[in-house]
């Protein structure tokens, strides 16, 4: 960890040492280079060479112009307002130019300015010297480095709590992340304590306090980073049991490793950069040098972040070509930034940065609270966490990765809220209505998030939702239908609600006037109704159906010639998935009467044909007890609610008695089972001797009324055919008569 901590803090203070110390007095100038100093700026051209440096330097330090500039420089620049923005690219274009040119002619100057204020530096530091400063600010590193240790060791029992949480549950792996932060907030604080609390106790050359306490700050910082990173991450140096499951993001152990290591050494050079520059203006560098510096500064950065980049490992989730065409990606756009940086694209520079990583947080924000709030093990019984909470914890961080993120442009963009809600120019104007147009639509994603999650927690995630009852009888839940047929209507209803309220909102926000746009709304809502009432009573039929409870989702409808299992509905109609498989789309209107066959109970009523010899009243009792033994059947006793039985004698038929049949179940559950009794009523009457009679015909002779009689022997299988065929059709002709 010394280690990590050294590497940036040697470079920030060989970049310190040689800087100057205090700027010298200016000298007296005469007051006739006053009078030229005054004259010349009266020179139209030197006013306009003026106001372009100050959008220059404005820019450099991310401050705008417009906050740079006197009442008076404000005021032109509105005024000229408008022939800038015909010449924006000219202008950017000459900006880029002059910015560079600015880079070019102040480089050579720079090592005269270093050896200049060296000389003065060295002389405030003369009791310590540059190997003294540096010898302090190890010491006191050092310093909380140990105070760091002896936390580690009284923090034990509380390490141990962290251990014992469970893993394989979604509270115990949060609790587990929430225990590492806490933990690691509690080794930053102490690291802060025994650096620079402990250099603030003794009293020091206000030149080498500031350093110090300035470089502390930054290694304070670097050690925060880290630790934060480890307790997110739990690199394999930390050497925790399975690691990866109590991870605060879905990642694998060589990615883990990886990150720890690059974002650790990342933050720890900018931070001790940053504390260079902090320093830098008040040791006597101009902004031209300090513009300089910042390029060499930026091309490190850009090295480390590129390597971080090449060698990070590859996934299963990108093969080859997705990871060179993601490293490819990511190399062109941190070299488009610091192409920003190097041609004074300041503004821009900030908003090319935030398109990048707020999405990136937003997407391992919600990775994260996914993996980490995920169901638990089936050995802990499986326990979840509400929807609602998971939606709650999303979105909210989500607003405030936004918010922050709208708020540093602001910032660097120069915005104050506060005049901007005074004020009345354009620019104002608008990007006020912007800011309300963001809260208005952050507010609106979070509501229907919740909407959302609410919704998804009724209906449950799989379908249909099966409900065990006493007798292990698999039913659908009626509670649980109703509500999966009612519930995605009206989460259509509130979406479209939601979204009309918050568009009607930003018109409002941005000064458009919602008073006419809703009156016509109206109008033209009248009319739509009037030209569109086949569309209208769809609508109106499917929510009276609705209200009916004529059907829900999974039940068996027919209605006319459509007839299938209701698989969705949308406001003018449902989805009929016919039993064979094709899908019917059928709008509420053309439905009419609708026939429910998967309401309560079902009856099914079939005829068996036995020979005219049968004993009918022992046909009864053997059809009786393979009912019963039917229903006891575990493949059918959960469907079974009154088993076979024969109700009677329907018909004496042309080659036996027909007998009727009767069972009564579940909807769905009689059609295996009147299959598995056809077998078993086969079997048992044969077994019993009694007659499954089929049509057959017998022939005698036949008497020719021209001719003698035929003999038996000349009756060709052509003629049985022909007398077959012809007590077929009679037979057919006297059901259908019958029927």
């Amino acid at each position: 960890m010394f280690v990590l901590i050294a590497k940036p803090l040697l470079f920030g203070i060989a970049l310190l040492l040689t800087l100057p110390a205090q700027a010298q007095a200016p000298a007296t100038v005469p007051p006739e280079k006053v009078k030229q100093l005054f004259e010349l700026l009266d020179d139209p051209s030197v006013k306009a060479w003026v106001a372009e440096q100050r959008n220059q330097d404005a820019g450099s330090t991310g401050v705008p112009a417009e906050a740079a500039a006197s009442p008076a420089a404000a005021s032109s620049d509105a005024v000229a307002a408008p022939s800038q923005m015909n010449t924006m690219a000219s202008s950017t274009l000459d900006r880029i130019k002059h910015h560079i040119e600015r880079i070019v002619r102040t480089l050579p100057l720079l090592p005269g300015q270093f050896a200049r204020v060296r000389a003065e530096t060295m002389a405030d530091m003369s009791s310590k010297g540059s190997a003294g400063v540096l010898l302090l600010i190890a010491i006191f590193i050092a310093a909380g480095l140990a105070l760091t240790w002896a936390t580690y060791k009284l923090t034990r029992p509380f390490r141990l709590w962290i251990i014992a949480q469970p893993k394989d549950t979604p509270i115990g792996r949060a609790k587990k992340i929430g225990g590492r932060s806490l933990y690691s907030s509690l080794l930053i604080v102490s690291f802060a304590l025994g650096s620079a609390g402990a250099f603030m106790l003794f009293d020091w050359p206000m030149l080498i306090r500031e350093i110090v306490l300035t470089f502390l700050m930054a290694a304070v910082f670097t050690w925060g980073v880290r630790t934060y990173v480890a307790a997110l991450l739990v690199p394999s140096f930390m050497h925790v049991e399975s690691a990866v499951e109590v991870r605060a993001l879905p990642v694998t152990n060589e990615t883990a490793d990886h990150w720890s290591y690059w974002v650790a050494r990342i933050v720890g050079v900018f931070a001790f950069i940053a504390a260079a520059f902090v320093l830098l203006p008040g040791l006597g560098i101009d902004r031209d040098g300090m513009m300089v510096l910042s390029v060499g500064a930026d091309f490190v950065l850009l090295l480390l972040l590129l390597l971080a980049v090449w060698r990070r490992p590859r996934t299963w989730r990108d093969g080859g070509h997705g990871h060179t065409a993601a490293t490819w990606l990511l190399t062109a756009y941190f070299v488009v930034l610091f192409l920003q940086r190097i041609a004074g694209l300041y503004t821009i520079f900030w908003f090319t940065f935030a398109a990048f990583f707020l999405p990136l947080a937003i997407v391992l924000t919600q990775s994260g609270v996914n993996f980490v709030l995920r169901p638990g093990s089936e050995n802990a019984g499986r326990p979840t966490i509400p929807a609602v909470t998971i939606a709650v914890i999303d979105r909210g961080i989500r607003m405030i990765f936004i918010l922050a993120a709208a708020y540093l442009l602001a910032r660097v963009w120069g915005l104050d809220m506060q005049s901007m809600r005074d004020s009345d120019t354009t620019t104002t104007l608008i990007l006020r209505g912007l800011i309300n147009v963001m809260v208005i639509a952050l507010a609106a994603d979070f509501g229907w998030s919740i909407i959302k999650a609410l919704i998804e927690r009724k209906l449950g995630i799989e379908m249909p939702h099966a409900v065990i009852g006493e007798e292990n009888v698999p039913t659908l839940d009626p509670q649980q239908a109703r509500l999966r047929t009612l519930l995605p209507i009206i989460q259509n209803i509130l979406l479209a609600v939601i979204v009309v309220m918050a568009v009607l909102m930003m018109l409002a926000s941005v000064g458009i006037q919602i008073g006419p746009l809703i009156a016509g709304a109206g109008v033209v809502g009248v009319a739509v109704g009037f030209g569109a009432q086949t569309i209208v009573k769809d609508v109106i039929s499917g929510v009276f159906y609705l209200l009916d409870d004529a059907f829900r989702v999974g039940e068996y409808i027919t209605s006319g010639s459509y007839r299938g299992t209701v698989e969705s509905f949308s406001l003018r109609s449902v989805k009929l998935r016919h039993h064979r498989g094709p899908l019917f789309t059928v709008p509420f209107g053309e439905l009419g009467a609708v026939q429910n066959q998967s309401r309560d109970w079902v009856i099914d009523k079939f005829n068996i044909t036995v020979g005219y010899d049968t004993d009918i009243d022992f046909a009864r009792k053997l059809i009786k007890r393979i009912g019963l033994e039917l229903a006891e059947d575990p493949e059918f006793k959960h469907w079974v609610l009154e088993p076979i039985k024969m109700q009677g004698v329907q018909e004496f038929g042309e080659y036996g008695i027909v007998l009727r049949l009767k069972a009564t179940t579940r909807p769905g559950g009689a059609f295996g089972m009147k299959r598995k009794f056809y077998v078993r009523i086969r079997q048992v009457f044969k077994e019993q001797g009694i007659e499954l009679p089929f049509p057959t015909v017998h022939v005698e002779g036949l008497q020719n009324p021209h001719g003698p009689e035929i003999a038996p022997s000349e009756i060709t299988p052509a003629l049985k055919m022909a007398v077959a065929q012809s007590h077929t059709n009679r037979r057919r002709k006297k059901a259908g008569t019958t029927e």
